[in-house]
């Protein structure tokens, strides 16, 4: 994929320390105000880490880990999501590319990532809080379901453009949600205030979402991000989403899912960011993450997604192409 993201030297930043939720109230002085008044939790921020959303099943009974640990945890992981060091022949060390044989073509050098380096500064195994195990309630017929759907998406099954993700036409961002969660480039946001709104612009897919604080309703049209709607409880902005016209970039989501995201300065450079998702076509209950957005360098810049311009005729002529192959076994 295509993108202008930026290239960040100071991509190895110490990491802020965050508490797992449910957050302690802000301690030391008084939280930062706008001109205003509201408590001020703009700006532009990272939210990249190596922390993973779910925990992994080798560290089930971990919900931290040592420094030690940490370290050796990082190090693996920064081998194993390196593009540079894939080889596509065998796909070792895998992070889910495919090799040659699969069909892979391996898009981009390692150049162009800014996934993160390290884990959240409390060395948590998931971004993930509750449930506590780390993992995602999902109900078995579902979780069946995306794993059909994840082997199509790889094997390239298309018999209509609809039955390819969002990401892939480049309609929804990734890792800008809502939910906003870590991933492999464009974890960047910038925080916009203004009496009575707040905007929310992510660097992927230039995401944007203007929310009202004013009280009013939800608005009965269903959008791809849903429909937004803000208050303040103390010093935390609470964001209420839900009207979305289809599933999301987030995982497992669908048009009903209700969402709800907290954010609340903790320090001068740091923005506690939590959500808290339901949605029970999918789920056995709600779920909740947490993660710290990091003060960074600005500007954001343009997101160019070419792939759902001028890649979606491929992908379908693809697809078409292996509709006439043979298929070992029959005549």
């Amino acid at each position: 994929m295509l993108n202008h993201s930026r290239v960040t030297a100071g991509i190895a930043g110490v990491a802020v320390a965050l508490i797992a939720a449910p957050v302690a109230a802000q301690s030391g002085a008084a939280a930062q105000r706008t001109p205003h008044g509201d408590p001020d939790i703009s700006g532009i921020f990272t939210f990249r880490t190596i922390t993973p959303l779910e925990r992994p099943e080798a560290l089930a009974d971990k919900a931290n880990l040592t420094a030690e640990e940490a370290a050796a945890f990082e190090a693996s992981e920064r081998t194993r999501l390196n593009r540079d060091l894939f080889d596509p022949e065998t796909g070792a060390p895998n992070a889910g590319y495919q090799s040659r044989a699969e069909g892979g073509v391996l898009s981009y050098n390692e150049f162009w990532y800014e996934r993160g380096i390290e884990l959240t500064a409390d060395k948590r195994t998931s971004l993930i809080v509750d449930p506590p195990d780390g993992r995602l309630p999902w109900r078995e017929e579902s979780r069946r379901a995306r794993a059909l759907n994840r082997l199509n998406l790889r094997n390239g099954f298309a018999d209509h453009y609809t039955d390819r993700s969002l990401s892939d036409r480049c309609i929804m961002g990734f890792n800008s949600g809502p939910p906003m969660t870590s991933g492999a480039y464009n974890n960047n946001v910038l925080i916009l205030q203004i009496p009575g709104y707040v905007v929310i612009q992510n660097e992927m897919v230039h995401n944007a979402r203007v929310i009202p604080l004013d009280g009013r309703p939800h608005g009965g049209v269903r959008q791809w991000a849903g429909d937004s709607r803000g208050h303040w409880e103390g010093d935390t902005l609470v964001v209420e989403t839900t009207n979305f016209l289809r599933e999301t970039a987030a995982r497992g989501s669908s048009r009903d899912t209700q969402l709800v995201e907290r954010f609340r300065r903790v320090d001068p450079d740091t923005v506690l960011y939590e959500f808290t998702f339901e949605d029970t076509n999918h789920f056995t209950r709600p779920w909740t993450a947490a993660m710290p957005l990091r003060r960074t360098d600005g500007p954001l810049f343009e997101y160019a997604c070419h792939e759902g311009n001028i890649g979606m005729h491929g992908i379908m002529a693809g697809a078409r192409e292996l509709d006439t192959q043979p298929v070992e076994g029959t005549r």
